[in-house]
């Protein structure tokens, strides 16, 4: 079972399925019935609302997109989940993420509560994802591949041959 496997049973409803509950539970009233019940577990989406469950500490599991366009938008998120100790995966479409709650697009979704009958694979998942991803030590370090643009490394031999020159007339001086 997946992650999107997961999350699909919790699909948040639809337009058309809301505007159906809202005549029912209207119905429901006007005669005195009982109305249906919405939905408790549910995937939550939207940049500002993941940031708000994240800090709450109420998101169980929170999936971030991989294409996000500006970047900036979710590359602080990572590290918030670290904080608070919300386990946190990078997945490959935010297309993907947007399917999943309706939408065209999705860069974040979070999962806040799953029933009884999924909490084992709620809890493997929530796992995986703190040992792969917020407990990953090379994936924190890892900021870029350590080479340096032509201008830098101009400038520090630059600045090493200078070192050498001051060296040798140190030692020059002190008759060495």
């Amino acid at each position: 079972m997946t992650v999107f496997t997961l999350l699909n049973k919790y699909r948040p409803e639809t337009a058309a399925a809301k505007k159906q509950r809202i005549k029912e539970t209207a119905a429901a009233a006007a005669s005195g019935g009982k109305a249906p019940e919405r939905a408790v577990n549910q995937v939550k989406f939207g940049l500002k609302h993941v940031t708000t469950l994240v800090e709450e500490k109420k998101a169980q599991l929170v999936l971030i997109a991989c294409d996000v366009d500006p970047l900036e938008l979710v590359m602080w998120l990572p590290a918030l989940c670290r904080k608070m100790q919300v386990p946190f995966m990078i997945v490959k479409d935010k297309a993907r993420l947007g399917a999943l709650v309706h939408q065209k697009t999705a860069a974040v979704v979070a999962l806040t509560a799953v029933d009884k009958a999924d909490q084992a694979q709620l809890d493997l998942l929530k796992k995986l994802a703190m040992e792969k991803y917020n407990n990953n030590v090379e994936l924190v370090r890892k900021w870029g591949g350590g080479i340096m643009g032509l201008k830098t490394q101009a400038k520090l031999d630059k600045r090493a041959k200078a070192m050498a020159i001051e060296e040798a007339k140190k030692k020059a001086s002190l008759g060495l």
